[in-house]
């Protein structure tokens, strides 16, 4: 066979192992190997997995994700979510919407201390929609902010996922955080004003609450003030040029270890519980990122991508439509696959494209875990959707996605800006000397 025929096969072999159950991690190792085993041998073969091993073992940019992961899940344990939630809840839930601007704000907010988009749809399920519910809020609304504002939690740094490509695709990291800057306020922004037009077109659904008073507020902030120190603590750690994101990322997972103890909430079987979910999702994402380069050496040195990136080099079409068109493949990888997976099946043959139609390599990094985003909201898995219909069993899927509608379509408007007006992401990186 040619190396053409071998790097499809290779394509379809980790598809097949995907459609089969096996892990992406796994998957991406087998089907590289078995690719460079073919075109190279078995021996050389053999040797990637134990070098790519060796190699992200040793990397201070990975060492951040167990770290990240670590402080979002004791921020959860320790209750600092719903600290937050109640604070914003506060100054504004009398409001006509209120409680769904409380719920997006808080999304983004504890998106943006523990990192995880699922983690934050959880958490936030937990939280805010029995309050809504309660209040009087339409099932299918309530569900849908939690839904689409869990999305907001991979946007915002310190974003896991904005981690996996800056290492996948040989950028800074701290660059990447800052491009994610202004993208994750005006992601929060456009999930506002979708809640106000809902609000002022269904009023009924969104009914208001009681004004609180000044005590309560002044309650509320006191409460809340071990979460505000956390986020203020890494953001001001890292853009202030404190410290590295690898020591923010220490450093936080230390305040949070020490806030959760001293509220009483830092038992043995909590540690345990804390530590172990740490260690499998970190385990989880160093798999993929291994299988990921596994796959990547076995493609590029199949000549596949460089193919590929000459026929599109070939068409007669503005760059925007081969972004458009991306952007349409990875809402739909997004519905069936997680995020993560879906980026780095494609990014060997993506990035090559970019960079050939002139892109910034940050630009669409950004870009990516947006889009990526809207696929964990996009029928028919979304799993953002089935995370929390596994936590709230008693409101159906449809009526999940049905609330989600106003949301997807705040964030299209949002996505197809950032496209036009790629300044808006480049600026701040370039500003601080970063790009």
């Amino acid at each position: 066979m040619t190396p053409i025929l071998i790097a499809l096969f290779g394509v379809v072999l980790l598809f097949v192992l995907i459609l089969l159950h096996v892990p992406i991690g796994p998957a991406m190792g087998i089907a590289g190997v078995v690719g460079f085993a073919l075109l190279a041998g078995l021996d050389p073969a053999l040797a990637i997995p134990g070098i790519e091993a060796a190699s992200a073992l040793k990397s201070l940019d990975l060492a951040i994700i167990p770290l990240f992961l670590l402080m979002g899940s004791l921020a959860a344990m320790s209750g600092l979510s719903a600290d937050l939630y109640n604070l914003v809840n506060a100054f504004i839930g009398h409001r006509r919407g209120g409680l769904a601007v409380a719920t997006v704000t808080g999304c983004g907010a504890f998106g943006a201390v523990c990192g995880s988009s699922i983690a934050t749809v959880a958490t936030m399920t937990r939280v805010a929609l029995p309050q809504m519910i309660e209040r009087g809020y339409r099932p299918s609304f309530a569900a849908g902010s939690i839904a689409a504002g869990g999305t907001l939690g991979i946007v915002i740094p310190p974003s896991l996922i904005i981690v996996i490509y800056a290492v996948l695709a040989d950028e800074f990291v701290l660059a990447m955080f800052a491009a994610a800057i202004v993208p994750g306020i005006l992601a929060v922004a456009f999930q506002l004003i979708a809640v106000w037009v809902y609000a002022r077109l269904y009023p009924q659904a969104v009914p208001a609450q009681e004004r609180s008073s000044g005590r309560q507020r002044w309650q509320a902030l006191r409460q809340a003030w071990a979460v505000l120190l956390l986020g203020l603590m890494v953001t001001l750690g890292i853009y202030g040029g404190i410290v590295t994101v690898t020591e923010a990322a220490a450093l936080g997972a230390v305040a949070a270890f020490v806030l959760t103890w001293v509220r009483g909430r830092l038992s043995f079987a909590v540690f345990k519980q804390v530590a172990y979910e740490t260690a499998v999702n970190s385990g989880m994402i160093y798999l993929i990122i291994i299988g990921a380069f596994s796959f990547s050496y076995f493609l590029a040195l199949s000549g596949l991508p460089q193919e590929i990136v000459g026929w599109i080099g070939g068409l007669d079409v503005p760059p925007i439509v081969v972004i458009l068109a991306l952007y349409l493949m990875y809402i739909v990888l997004g519905a069936v696959f997680e995020s993560v997976a879906a980026m780095v099946v494609t990014l060997p043959f993506v990035l090559p494209i970019i960079l050939l139609l002139g892109y910034d390599p940050i630009w669409w990094g950004v870009m990516l875990v947006m889009v990526s985003g809207l696929g964990m909201i996009t029928p028919p898995i979304g799993m953002n959707v089935f995370v929390l219909h596994g936590l709230a069993p008693h409101i159906p899927i449809g009526t999940i996605f049905k609330g989600i509608v106003p949301f997807f379509l705040a964030d299209l408007t949002r996505i197809l800006i950032l496209t036009l007006i790629p300044v808006l992401v480049t600026w701040l990186p370039t500003a601080m000397g970063l790009m």
